[in-house]
């Protein structure tokens, strides 16, 4: 069997490395191996981020949604326990925007919350 030389695979390669770290600094976009390096370090993060984003957003709309809840009278737990018991089916997303956005329907929201825990 012929020997195979790795010439264009590897030209190839490269290249895709080298146009996908064009925007780092110094060495990091011209030499290869340092590329690559900051390369797959960058997808490592990245891709991290994407799940940690998640979580942080989470945790922002439960802290709003505290704040306004409180504002009213009741914890973050005794107003989310009391959604559940009056079939009020509301992601986290929304509460936080209507308590930032449209305080008068959450103060609707919190007194049906009171009301169920009430019963």
């Amino acid at each position: 069997m012929p020997r195979v030389k790795t010439g264009t695979t590897r030209r190839r390669r490269h290249k895709k490395v080298l146009k996908s770290a064009k925007s780092c600094w110094g060495g990091r976009s011209k030499l290869y191996a340092r590329a690559r390096e900051t390369l797959f370090r960058a997808l490592n993060y990245a891709y991290r981020d994407r799940k940690a984003r998640k979580r942080e957003f989470r945790r922002l709309w439960i802290l709003r949604i505290n704040a306004a809840a409180r504002q009213n009278g009741l914890t973050y737990s005794q107003f989310m326990h009391g959604l559940k018991q009056a079939g009020v089916d509301i992601n986290r997303k929304m509460l936080a925007e209507m308590a930032v956005q449209d305080m008068e329907t959450f103060t609707r929201l919190v007194q049906m919350a009171k009301e169920q825990l009430a019963a």
